[in-house]
């Protein structure tokens, strides 16, 4: 897999999605080389699901773009919330994007956590 700088991903993703008429913003700023990218979808109803970068030893190298892997799925925004605060406190570096899309179109490339 082709290495791409997190801040040249990020900026990709968040035009494309609001060049197709989504919203789409940086909510958190990352390490701009090799920061995480986590991916908020907000589903607009008090549901949100939340996609992480998937980790090396789940990418089988043949990726034309990041792999990621759902780790909430329509879930109360609080829970997700939560979640991206405690890893706030853990990692500083990693980038957040929420995306507003209630029937969830995301565009990811989701891989299983069974890999």
């Amino acid at each position: 897999m082709v290495s791409i700088r997190a801040e040249i991903w990020c900026a990709a993703f968040v035009r494309r999605h609001n060049d197709m008429g989504n919203i789409c913003v940086v909510s958190r700023r990352g390490d701009a080389i090799a920061g995480q990218v986590w991916i908020e979808v907000d589903h607009i109803n008090a549901k949100s699901s939340l996609f992480i970068q998937a980790p090396d030893f789940m990418q089988t190298g043949d990726e034309v773009d990041w792999p990621f892997q759902c780790i909430f799925d329509r879930v109360e925004n609080k829970l997700v919330q939560d979640r991206i605060e405690r890893e706030a406190n853990f990692d500083p570096d990693f980038w957040l994007l929420t995306l507003e899309s209630p029937a969830g179109d995301h565009g990811l490339n989701v891989i299983s956590r069974d890999v």
